[in-house]
């Protein structure tokens, strides 16, 4: 995607500049200023100020997350403005930037700097040391420092924040291309950490829209800023829905040059049970100029809700399995079954409310899910999520596309080859972390195992299949995840959970 200095172009590559004491305080200095918004401190506090005045009054309460532009402030700042006012003057402690990157290729991979402190014109912010230590255990978490010098979507949101906020500490995340399993060890990884006061920001412009951008999917005429509107509220109303199979759906069907759709889906599958998004404000840089020969499209939207719903409170003794009748479990096969046909024939696939099935109350259920291809016996695909996120009818349609498709180990599934699948899926509970390895239950719960930043999962069904021992288990386990078969014996984090678990065999038996 191109893009341009003056309004979300590549920021020119300039040295990662410390200072202070190495072993004490390393401060990051953020080279944006008088390039993205005003080099002197009074006239940016002034320009931020104006803007928030012109946002108008707070409207919402409990807002956790923003989606923000990034643009300079000449062309975004105003748009911005209106996510600002709405958490301006709350009890935020701790403000997680996720912003694209557009100039590294950063595989599956989060970057987080090693600073302590980021300092832009406005002074100095303190990082939150603590938890980018946390997160920098797990192997999908890197310092890439050219990432960090290099990108400008992360930093322009500071100074907004300083204005608005007080004692917060940041972490600023550059964000890779993700793939679904990535997207959700991460969820995995942060949920935990979440609090009511954490805000989280993903840092993104919509659509880019001319010949510069090699987008342009309409012609330039009258009528351009009008097809402009519907196509990026296409995309916003699949946003303010919570669907991030939707949202990318949408972009795989339109093209629409959406830069930060890494963080926005990942901050998708982060959002809790509940969680509701609000569009509060739109516009373009073609509106604003006066030409849409060369247009980028911004938005603020907030989400409010709340991080506590995104922990799991029961304990493992505790966890019930939701019951599913043999209709439900009827219904959920068919979903996956015609998603799958879709799928592999590369045809658009249906929502799951149109394939036919009935949708009981049940099914609407928000758990976590893992769809399992067989053939001939042999395992042929699998791939879920393990938090439990949306409907568990939309869940089974989502990784019944991955398992026939996107499973790595594999090559896509092909049309011929369906009428010799079996599908299996199997419906979890949240998983909850057990205190040691011996309070798991080999028959009755799935295991994930955590050690040294590696992390892999058995479903419950796996070790009786195998006819494995707990001890065999988790050294199979270990080495799934990377790590010496006996590493499960110390240091490692266990969490449990429990699995219904059905499929289209036993009706063939």
């Amino acid at each position: 995607m191109k893009t341009i200095k003056s309004i979300c172009g590549l920021l020119l590559l300039s040295a990662v500049c410390f200072t202070g004491s190495a072993a004490e305080k390393r401060v990051f200095e953020s080279p944006l200023a008088g390039d993205w918004y005003p080099a002197g401190p009074a006239e940016l506090a002034k320009m931020i100020s104006g803007n928030l005045t012109h946002a108008g009054e707070p409207e919402l309460q409990n807002v956790i997350a923003l989606i923000q532009p990034h643009a300079g402030y000449r062309y975004s700042g105003k748009v911005a403005a209106y996510g600002i006012k709405e958490i301006a003057g709350r009890p935020v402690r701790r403000v997680i930037v996720f912003g694209p990157s557009h100039s590294q290729l950063m595989n599956n991979c989060l970057s987080m700097p090693s600073a302590t402190h980021i300092k832009t014109v406005l002074g100095e912010v303190e990082l939150d040391r603590e938890f980018i230590d946390k997160m920098m255990k797990y192997s999908f978490c890197k310092y890439i420092p050219r990432a960090h010098a290099s990108e400008h979507s992360v930093d322009i949101q500071i100074p907004m924040l300083q204005i608005a906020l007080k004692n917060f500490k940041l972490v600023p995340v550059v964000t890779g291309q993700l793939d679904e399993r990535t997207i959700q060890e991460i969820v995995a990884a942060i949920s935990p950490l979440l609090d009511d006061k954490t805000l989280i920001i993903a840092s993104s412009d919509f659509t880019h829209y001319g010949a510069s951008f090699d987008y342009e999917p309409f012609p330039l005429d009258f009528q351009t800023g009008d097809k402009l509107d519907k196509l990026d509220h296409g995309a916003i109303d699949k946003i303010i829905a919570i669907s991030e199979d939707g949202f990318s759906e949408y972009l795989r069907k339109t093209g629409a040059t959406v830069c930060g759709q890494n963080p926005i889906r990942l901050l998708l599958a982060l959002l809790p049970e509940g969680s509701k998004g609000q569009l509060l404000k739109y516009d373009t840089s073609g509106s604003m100029t006066g030409s849409y020969a060369h247009s980028v499209s911004y938005a603020s939207i907030a989400f409010t809700g709340s991080w506590k719903t995104a922990q799991t409170k029961v304990k493992a003794a505790d966890a019930k399995l939701p019951e599913l009748s043999d209709a439900d479990k009827k219904a959920l096969l068919k979903i996956a079954r015609k998603t799958a046909e879709y799928a592999v024939a590369g045809k658009s696939v249906p929502d799951p409310d149109e394939l036919g099935a009935n949708i009981s109350p049940a099914m609407k259920q928000h758990m976590g899910v893992f769809v399992t291809l067989h053939k001939n016996g042999q395992l042929r695909g699998c791939i879920g999520e393990i938090m439990p996120r949306r409907p568990l009818y939309q869940a089974v349609s989502a990784q019944a596309v991955n398992s026939s498709l996107n499973d790595w180990r594999f090559s896509p599934v092909n049309t011929a080859e369906l009428k010799d699948i079996d599908i299996e899926i199997s419906a979890l509970t949240p998983p909850v972390k057990v205190n040691s390895y011996k309070d798991i239950v080999i028959g009755r719960d799935g295991v994930i195992l955590s050690k040294n930043g590696r992390s892999a999962v058995f479903l419950p069904q796996v070790a009786t299949e195998q006819g494995w021992g707990l001890a065999e288990t988790l050294s199979n386990l270990a080495e799934k995840a990377g790590l010496d078969a006996g590493a499960w014996k110390s240091g490692a984090e266990f969490q449990t959970f429990q699995a219904i678990v059905f499929g289209e065999k036993e009706k063939r038996k």
